[in-house]
């Protein structure tokens, strides 16, 4: 046995911590006036992106679903077909859901989607009043169109395969690019494509 004496804490040596804290300058957070910039690689918000010229890049593989610790993707794929084509390849994500009750916001769905398909935005503020509202679509998760998109369903630019989107060399739709009508999601065509 050691003959060392165990050494004694001076009780006001705790209130160092609090004496220090009194003094300093409270800082206060202007939120939601003012929203701090987050870091680049921060884990929110996913999305599902598209290809330049507006298929989608979401082939169904349903690796996220299998990724997610918390089980909180569904993904229901379904085959391309020439009169309808949502993604260059033979299938394509039909349903996609993500439920931010369960979501951890980990990014393993990310890292194994084999397209980039799937992202994680910057966006934070996931708070709503229903349950049901937290439960994302893939009309919600989809990126908007830019400009040199059509909205999908849509034909593959001519003279391009499935590898060379993947490639990146398809940079925008195909000049005269018109969207299919969309016949298995039970869509109502655009009023132009009805009168043609």
């Amino acid at each position: 046995m050691s003959d060392e004496k165990p050494k004694r804490l001076n009780p006001v040596a705790g209130f160092g911590v609090t004496f220090k804290a009194m003094f300093k300058k409270r800082l206060t957070e202007q939120y939601p006036e003012y929203k701090k910039p987050t870091a680049p690689r921060f884990h929110g918000r996913h999305q599902l992106n598209r290809h330049p010229d507006g298929l989608e890049k979401c082939i169904g593989c349903e690796l996220c679903a299998w990724a997610c610790p918390a089980d909180a993707i569904y993904v229901e794929g379904a085959d391309n077909t020439d009169e309808e084509r949502y993604s260059p390849g033979e299938r394509y994500g039909r349903t996609y859901q993500i439920n931010y009750l369960r979501c951890i916001l980990c990014g393993l769905c990310v890292e194994a989607c084999p397209t980039r398909a799937l992202t994680m935005t910057n966006e934070y503020e996931l708070a709503n009043t229903s349950r049901s509202s937290l439960i994302y679509t893939k009309d919600e998760l989809l990126v908007g169109l830019t400009e040199g998109m059509v909205d999908s369903p849509h034909a593959i630019f001519p003279g391009m395969t499935e590898k060379d989107y993947y490639a990146g060399l398809v940079t925008e739709a195909a000049p005269g690019t018109e969207r299919q009508a969309a016949v298995s999601k039970g869509e109502e065509p655009a009023a132009e494509e009805a009168t043609a």
